[in-house]
């Protein structure tokens, strides 16, 4: 039989756990001013939860393990293994995390941080969570669909696009900025997965973390010809909070906005070949939604600021916003970008330094 810990959603333990393990790497970092497990410990924070579940949810189980909570867990361990290996891997090569020079010998500001990465660990982990639980596994050799649904095969294939999109994405932008020279700082990755999105990575972690929930959602329905909602049914759709959090804090916290106005107001204040070159990518590339060029650059602006999500607070304006070195300066003649927007990719490692992004922003420091 399932182990009980608290609650039958593993709702308690699991947080129990999350701030037991982010306080453990933060007494670390702030005593040793070390900066090199910070990203390490939310992605690996995951794993621990995964294997935690699954290993309490069926213990003693008399039948095999059910395949959708065995996917699941293995889909989220892949997932948060290779972020949490990149993200080490990175911070290996650079040293310091330069997101945590105002705030890393301030206890604090330096612990709202790991809150933050506590709730973001927790929230996005609730679907396997829940699925492991014995509110759910109670249910699996009764009356539950097995594994192999449409719905298990549409969630299957959006995590792997998105989990593609999300490592090549990384892959590219790093080698891109490896590359780059001290005198180019302002250049930008418009190649590979960058012709097509402005955020691609972005784009595929959301795909990766709806496509988990999907899977675990696959349950929430009896087998057989009559859809009735088993007990577990509002938890399993509950959810999806985590994937939504994600999404959240990707549009308006700790993502897009924090870095597209940014990056253009870098590149209009250098003018010349570098702005004119910035203002192309963004008039023929989409924010998010991998486009072809062709395809993207004659839609009308409507169209891209709703359907295609170019919102408003992404787009920069020289006689709006301000312009660095050249604040107060009136506005170029002819450069109102009222339908362009910017982008992180590249000059933008600040954009995550803001301190209640969670790793999954912070690792999207482009270019």
């Amino acid at each position: 039989m399932p182990v009980h810990v608290l609650d039958k959603y593993y709702l308690g333990i699991t947080a129990i756990i999350t701030i037991a393990f982010q306080l453990f790497f933060f007494a670390i970092a702030f005593t040793c001013k070390f900066d090199k497990l910070t990203d390490f410990a939310g992605g690996s924070n995951y794993v621990v939860l995964a294997v935690v579940t699954i290993a309490l949810g069926t213990h003693g189980l008399e039948t095999p393990v059910p395949a959708r909570q065995i996917v699941v867990t293995v889909l989220l361990s892949i997932w948060a293994l290779r972020l949490a290996g990149f993200l080490l891997f990175r911070i290996l090569r650079t040293g310091t995390d330069s997101r945590f020079d105002d705030k890393r010998n301030k206890f604090f500001p330096f612990l709202g941080f790991w809150v933050a990465q506590m709730v973001w660990v927790w929230t996005v982990s609730l679907p396997v969570t829940i699925l492991n639980s014995p509110g759910v596994i109670s249910h699996a050799y009764t009356t539950l669909h097995h594994f192999g649904t449409a719905r298990d095969i549409i969630g299957l294939i959006m995590f792997i696009v998105g989990f593609l999109c999300e490592a090549i994405a990384d892959a590219q932008r790093f080698r891109f900025r490896e590359k780059a020279q001290a005198s180019e700082r302002l250049a930008f990755c418009h190649s590979g997965l960058f012709a097509w999105s402005r955020h691609p990575n972005y784009f595929g972690e959301i795909l990766v973390q709806f496509g988990i929930f999907t899977i675990a959602s696959s349950s929430a329905y009896y087998a057989g010809g009559v859809k009735a909602r088993p007990p577990f049914y509002g938890a399993v759709y509950g959810s999806i909070a985590g994937a939504i959090l994600l999404t959240l804090l990707l549009f308006f916290v700790s993502g897009m906005s924090l870095s597209e106005r940014p990056s253009a107001a870098k590149r209009y204040a250098a003018g010349g070949a570098t702005w004119d070159a910035y203002r192309a990518y963004l008039a023929r590339t989409s924010i998010l939604i991998p486009l072809p060029p062709a395809l993207y650059a004659p839609l009308p602006v409507w169209l891209k600021r709703t359907l295609l999500l170019e919102f408003p607070l992404y787009v920069f304006d020289p006689a709006k916003h301000d312009v660095p070195g050249n604040e107060g300066e009136e506005e170029r003649e002819g450069d109102n970008l009222t339908g362009e927007r910017d982008e992180v990719h590249g000059d933008q490692a600040d954009v995550h330094s803001h301190p209640s992004s969670p790793s999954a922003s912070k690792r999207h420091d482009s270019l």
